[in-house]
């Protein structure tokens, strides 16, 4: 069916059942899920070679309305900026270790490359409908974190992609970057570094612009309101058995590649293809929630995302942080994410039996090796769960100290499904990022984890092309298109010293800026 795009429903079920009592011809490439992961990946392979047949099935009736829509992910563009849970240790010399935070940042700048990319030719517009400049703060109080902060800082100011971070404990300049973190602070130390070259991303809507121009390319299509419910080895690949929602009706479609970019829901499909590389993982969901305020008189004096340290056993996605947004055409406020214990895997499309459906024998003895070990996590949780709107506020007043409860309300945000495998010959361990299973013959690649996947999801997604599509990456005008959408695809930017290597990276950045609209004054 190239070409058709999101059909209209009487429409598309004609050709659904066409398709049903007719062999459908094979697919280069399927993709199982509307986010960030696959409409990047759709992108840019249909970019590389256009003659590539893809199919992409999206089980909500809307695209990109689970992890990757804006209320349900902080929206932060993570480039290792503010982000203090990528930088936890100190070196045998006492010194944070800032390389985590070195690699983010290269691999967001190859993300916003392609991005750039895409606007400059015509594939997707209006750039200011999925990213903003919005200034990225990290903030500590405390002299404990003070120290922390400064030898970050440090580590960090001396790469050239920080070279532009500034620092300071000064509470009446952290006061002008940032007025709600000092309004009603008593007295202590506090310290902040700030760099004003941060994003707000809606990945949602990033995702719904791709996906729309390669639904509208020959040979391409996408379907939302359609599950697949089960994937078969078949001579050329995978048969997928894809259900529509909204008729009722199932139809079988063969693909050569199959990526399953279908959030916590990519963990039951990877069972049912019940691939080797799977058995031992399993998944560990967990909820969130935000505080909101839409007050405007609180809104306009904050234009900035501010990222705390992590609080105890708290996971990554769990750091606090205090965010400039721009949902829905207008600016809003959000703290959080508040963590909670749930059975689900996804947010809108999942149900409260997906956990205990993902048991198997192969990984039973991990998941409860889990439990045993990370009873701090799991007590976590369940006090995140049970606590009060009181609770939630005090730590709210650890950014904001004047916040008043009427001005905020409560609200669901998405679920991440972690990752857990055993790993050197151990079971239990929990991985909080983002993680692709593939196959041993690259018929199937999968996504698992969380952040900072989606701001690095150019990365991951070029990953595994070159692992999977190998023949295609040695075609010398591959290489070529890849060079001009991705100029640093194939350098390695982290380890550039010399003041050419700096140049051409600074020209790299600010071109990719210039066309994502970024160089030009926030918008909020």
């Amino acid at each position: 069916m190239p070409g058709t795009g999101c059909l209209v429903p009487k429409l598309k079920s004609f050709f659904i059942i066409m398709s049903a009592d007719s062999q459908s011809e094979i697919l280069d490439v399927a993709l199982i899920g509307s986010g960030v992961m696959s409409a990047n990946l759709g992108a840019l392979l249909k970019s590389i070679d256009s003659s590539l047949k893809i199919e992409l099935y999206e089980v909500t009736e809307d695209l990109s309305h689970e992890s990757s829509n804006g209320w349900n992910n902080a929206g932060t563009g993570h480039a290792g900026i503010c982000e203090l849970s990528y930088t936890p240790d100190r070196g045998t010399d006492g010194k944070v270790k800032v390389g985590k935070a070195v690699e983010i940042f290269e691999q967001f700048e190859q993300t916003k490359q392609f991005w750039a990319y895409a606007v400059r030719t015509g594939m997707i517009d209006q750039p200011g409908d999925f990213i903003n400049a919005v200034p990225h703060i990290s903030f500590v109080y405390g002299q404990e974190q003070v120290d922390f902060l400064k030898s970050r800082f440090e580590g960090m100011s001396a790469h050239p992609f920080f070279s532009e971070m500034e620092y300071t404990e000064d509470p009446d300049q952290i006061c002008e970057w940032a007025p709600l973190l000092m309004e009603g602070r008593e007295g202590m130390p506090v310290a902040a570094t700030r760099m004003k070259a941060g994003t707000d991303v809606n990945f949602g809507e990033l995702s719904r612009k791709l996906i729309h121009w390669l639904g509208g390319q020959e040979g391409c299509s996408f379907y939302s309101h359609n599950r697949v419910t089960d994937l078969n080895r078949c001579t050329d690949g995978w048969e997928l058995t894809i259900k529509d929602l909204k008729t009722g009706i199932t139809r079988s479609q063969r693909a050569k590649f199959v990526f399953i970019g279908a959030g916590g829901g990519s963990l039951l499909l990877l069972q049912k293809a019940g691939v080797p590389e799977i058995k031992g993982y399993g998944g560990f969901p967990i909820g969130g929630q935000w505080l909101v305020c839409d007050d405007p008189e609180i809104v306009k004096k904050h234009d900035a995302k501010v990222y705390g340290l992590s609080p105890g056993a708290a996971p990554t996605m769990a750091v606090p942080h205090l965010d400039s947004r721009w949902l829905e055409g207008k600016k809003t406020l959000l703290f959080g994410p508040y963590a909670a214990w749930t059975t689900k895997f996804l947010h809108r499309g999942g149900s409260f039996l997906d956990l205990p459906s993902s048991i198997k024998f192969h990984n039973i003895l991990t998941l409860i090796k889990v439990g045993i070990s990370n009873i701090p996590l799991v007590s976590y949780l369940i006090q995140q769960g049970l606590q009060s709107m009181n609770t939630r506020l005090n730590e709210l007043r650890n950014f904001y100290p004047s916040a008043k409860a009427q001005d905020w309300k409560l609200i669901d945000a998405g679920i991440r499904v972690q990752a857990i495998k055993k790993e050197d010959g151990d079971a239990g361990i929990v991985h909080f990022g983002t993680e692709v299973v593939t196959t041993e013959d690259k018929s199937i690649s999968a996504l698992l984890g969380a952040s900072p996947g989606a701001s690095v999801c150019v990365n991951i997604v070029l990953e595994v092309i070159q692992k999977c599509f190998p023949e295609l990456c040695k075609r010398k005008e591959a290489q070529a298109r890849l060079k001009e959408m991705i100029p640093t695809y194939d350098i390695n930017l982290g380890a550039i010293s010399k003041t050419d290597e700096i140049k051409e990276y600074q020209e790299w950045s600010a071109f990719a800026d210039e066309s994502l609209e970024l160089r030009k004054k926030s918008t909020f």
